[in-house]
């Protein structure tokens, strides 16, 4: 009997899988990306149900919040069954669509047997409903008949929260301020947890840092401590027969009220079934104590880790250098009686992304639709900047660029003026509303598009967003640093990628 008992289990998952496989004829895909559902795959339920800590105790309570067609309910109690016979296991699934309560059912009803075959029981409860409802239903959150959970394991859904939804009032009433769908499913996820509880997830990277997720990150430092984190060195394996491309990570974290923080396990592979490269790395190395933000720092190898030491030796913080970066004060959706397309008396320059171009700003542009001017009066004065030097950077890259960062100088020379507006899609580095001088503004410009600041923002940065927030907690080389590489900037247009590299890389030994 003990010879025939994992291939049972692993028939369990299999049977889940093939139902997941068919369940795209019970859901298309526009409802699923309505509801920000991505299945799990086999490969991917079995490995983070791996990352599960199953203890010794003769019940294990679970929730699978987002349960789908059951996956990782399946994959865990195959490995519960495999690995601790004999533990009573009592799952709550929920899943919103109705087009799945009947395949959801099958697997569960498929777990209940399979452990019934290993002499083991399964107790299941499904909810078919929305899970931020049902868990913050008239406040009941921890009501006696709901209980605690040993174990919340999920691949939660995707999607932005409005600021008004039910959903996002639920969460922030019950816990914590969020702004996406799986962050709010991870932070109820931890309320519901028992003290030395563990939630195992896979989710988006982009919770691990950016202003968006700043109070959730607090809210989940504050009550977890962060177990383990495997990465995957392409992005495209995690979902393989998707068209998922999100980086993602998946984790296991402890609830704990201690404010000791030990090590914790960083791991990476190129697939499921490859070679999975482990390190142990300091919590303070993870999560830096002084840190407002409370960014989550993931260095997934020693190259990480050389990456992430070289940027913390570099000498000098935004404010060390005098200067501050914000966001383009002009929203142009919301002044669009001030705007102009062409230059014209009476109007000062408005700079997009689109006037960024090899280092420089070209302005006017032509052939666009965006507006180039922006007129200058006693309701747009406070929108706009006096003229100097400044740097520019893209809040979004597109795919064609080669780097994350893509920044440009705007010289007062070049584009002579009284005031410039700076448009919502660009963030501006200045000097207390004012320019910065030449020689650090294009010595900026340079460290900005250098190939080491790239590799470190796409390492450690989840999203292909450039936020105000993320360039304010890089660190910077000195202003007698960033003045000695401006200054050897040649005349003329940015230079080629290896030029950059070779100046900055020369005046920071």
């Amino acid at each position: 009997m003990a010879t025939e008992a994992p291939v049972v289990a692993t028939d369990l998952v299999v049977r889940t899988e093939a139902r997941r496989q068919k369940s795209s004829s019970a859901i298309d895909a526009e409802q699923r990306s309505k509801l920000g559902q991505y299945f799990t795959p086999a490969p991917a339920a079995e490995f983070i149900a791996s990352l599960a800590r199953l203890g010794a105790a003769d019940e294990i309570r679970v929730l699978d919040p987002g349960a789908g067609v059951g996956s990782l309910t399946a994959a865990l109690v195959m490995r519960i069954l495999q690995d601790r016979p004999g533990t009573r296991i009592s799952v709550t699934a929920c899943e919103v669509a109705p087009q799945l309560h009947g395949i959801l059912e099958a697997t569960l009803e498929d777990c209940v047997n399979t452990a019934r075959e290993f002499g083991s029981h399964v107790e299941v409860n499904l909810v078919r409903g929305d899970f931020i409802a049902w868990a913050t239903k008239d406040e009941g959150f921890l009501s006696e008949d709901r209980g605690l959970f040993d174990l919340v394991i999920m691949n939660p859904p995707y999607k932005k929260l409005a600021a008004n939804s039910r959903e996002r009032r639920a969460v922030a009433a019950a816990c914590t301020e969020t702004s996406n769908l799986y962050s709010a499913f991870m932070a109820l996820g931890v309320r519901l947890l028992s003290p030395g509880g563990q939630l195992v997830a896979i989710t988006p990277r982009s919770f691990a840092n950016g202003p968006y997720f700043r109070q959730f990150r607090r809210y989940f430092l504050d009550h977890m401590h962060i177990d383990h984190v495997h990465v995957f060195e392409a992005r495209n394996k995690v979902f393989a027969d998707t068209d998922v491309l999100q980086e993602n990570v998946i984790f296991s974290a402890t609830r704990t009220n201690s404010p000791s923080r030990g090590p914790v396990i960083v791991s990476t592979s190129q697939s499921y079934s490859s070679e999975v490269r482990s390190r142990t790395v300091r919590y303070e190395d993870m999560v830096y104590p002084a840190d407002p933000e409370y960014f989550i720092h993931i260095s997934a190898d020693e190259e990480d880790a050389e990456l992430a030491a070289a940027h913390a030796n570099l000498p000098a913080t935004l404010p060390e250098i005098s200067c501050q970066v914000s966001t383009g004060r002009v929203v142009d959706f919301r002044s669009k009686e001030h705007l102009r397309p062409d230059p014209t008396d009476g109007a000062v320059p408005l700079i997009y992304p689109i006037h960024m171009r090899e280092g420089g700003i070209a302005w006017p542009a032509t052939r666009t639709k965006k507006n180039n001017a922006i007129m200058l009066n006693g309701d747009t004065r406070k929108m706009t900047f006096p003229r100097g030097y400044y740097v520019v950077v893209k809040r979004l890259s597109s795919k064609e660029e080669k780097r994350r960062v893509v920044a440009s100088v705007f010289d007062p020379v070049e584009t002579p003026c009284e005031r410039i507006g700076f448009e919502n899609h660009v963030n501006v580095f200045h000097c207390g509303g004012e320019g910065i001088t030449k020689d650090v503004a294009r010595g900026l410009c340079l460290w900005l598009n250098s190939t080491v600041l790239d590799r470190f923002i796409r390492r450690f940065s989840g999203h292909t967003q450039v936020n105000a927030t993320d360039l304010r907690n890089l660190r910077y080389p000195s202003k007698c640093q960033l003045s000695a590489i401006g200054r050897d900037w040649p005349q003329g247009a940015l230079p080629i990628q290896e030029k950059i590299d070779d100046l900055v890389e020369r005046h920071l030994q």
